[in-house]
């Protein structure tokens, strides 16, 4: 008798989608998965695949946007005398910097005023850094107005006057003072104004900078603790 070859049964794979999908009152992610199994036609599993281990799966979440940094805001937050006490590089939106045509910028001493913009070209180019001007110059009753503000808030004249000079005295009225912010750009002061000739002048006040030209050469001189210490204060 004749030998007769016949073919093997060919195993059959079957496709199974597993489609799974994640709801919490309303459906957030799906995620379709394939698993071919290979079985005899006979077999359990060539009619249905059980998948013990498959999690329930959801759809990565989505990244948030980045929020609009401070410089994109142009925020800056205040404290009791006008200076910054903040935060990041300020930009536009209704920002003064120190090349404004704003009558707190213009009104300024001219020297103080060149040093400030040459001070703030380096601090821009070195680093990105641009120099707000929270307050500049000020008339004598902006002035008058922000001591009795400041008297109101600390109980006495003599606790607002470490803050706030009288009309009379104050440097801002005389447009030889300048408060700056954000905290970056007074950082970069401290380490870099004397060589513009720029120097912080009370040490409860890292915002407010004077002229004083012979930094240039000697450093800036030591600070006051605060405005009442300040001889110029006393007249």
């Amino acid at each position: 008798m004749p030998f007769v070859i016949t073919s093997p049964r060919r195993r059959h794979r079957r496709l199974t989608v597993l489609a799974v999908c994640a709801v919490g009152g309303a459906a957030v992610g799906g995620v379709a998965a394939y698993h071919a199994v290979a079985a005899p036609p006979d077999s359990a599993l060539a009619t249905t695949t059980t998948v013990a281990h498959l999690k329930d799966a959801v759809a990565p979440p989505a990244k948030k946007a980045p929020q609009p940094s401070t410089a994109q805001r142009g925020d800056a937050r205040t404290d009791e005398n006008g200076g910054s006490a903040d935060t990041g590089d300020s930009g536009s939106g209704g920002v003064v910097t120190v090349f404004s045509d704003d009558p707190t910028v213009t009104h300024l001493d001219p020297a103080l005023r060149a040093a400030l913009q040459k001070a703030a070209t380096a601090a821009a180019d070195a680093r990105g850094i641009r120099f707000v001007v929270n307050s500049g110059w000020r008339s004598a009753e902006d002035q008058a107005e922000l001591l009795d503000d400041a008297v109101k808030k600390y109980g006495s004249k003599a606790a607002a006057e470490r803050w706030v000079a009288t009309p009379d005295t104050s440097e801002h009225v005389k447009g030889e003072a300048v408060d700056l912010g954000p905290m970056k750009a007074t950082d970069w002061l401290a380490q870099h104004g004397a060589a513009y000739g720029l120097c912080q002048v009370y040490a409860n006040e890292s915002w407010h900078y004077e002229l004083r030209p012979a930094a240039v050469r000697d450093g800036c001189p030591t600070m006051y603790a605060d405005p009442t210490q300040d001889p110029r204060m006393q007249r």
